[in-house]
């Protein structure tokens, strides 16, 4: 299972977030004890007042040379597990995260 959902003209990333880290990164993938597959990411802001939602929102956005605007937190807005539409060229995004490598347990 990928850690993406492909929708016309965007992808859904699976993330999980770890706030108040030493930098702002995307680590690769990894996987849930479920067997999920997520999209690992660390931001150096503090999880208050929406602050790491929007340092993961321009960490996405550098990382996929989007604009900010388009990257939209759905689901998990409170939650380390989130789900974010990146918006753009679908098989350009799905080739930036298949680029991405698997994080060992």
């Amino acid at each position: 299972m990928a850690c993406y959902a492909t929708e016309p003209g965007a992808i859904v990333l699976h993330v999980r977030l770890t706030p108040k880290a030493n930098r702002d990164s995307v680590e690769g993938i990894g996987m849930l004890a479920d067997g999920r597959e997520v999209a690992l990411a660390r931001v150096r802001a503090v999880p208050e007042d929406g602050a790491a939602n929007a340092a993961l929102a321009a960490l996405l956005a550098k990382t996929f040379g989007r604009p900010k605007s388009a990257i939209v937190v759905v689901r998990g807005t409170t939650q380390r597990l989130k789900q974010v539409r990146i918006s753009g060229d679908t098989q350009a995004l799905v080739r930036i995260v298949a680029g991405w490598k698997p994080k060992e347990p």
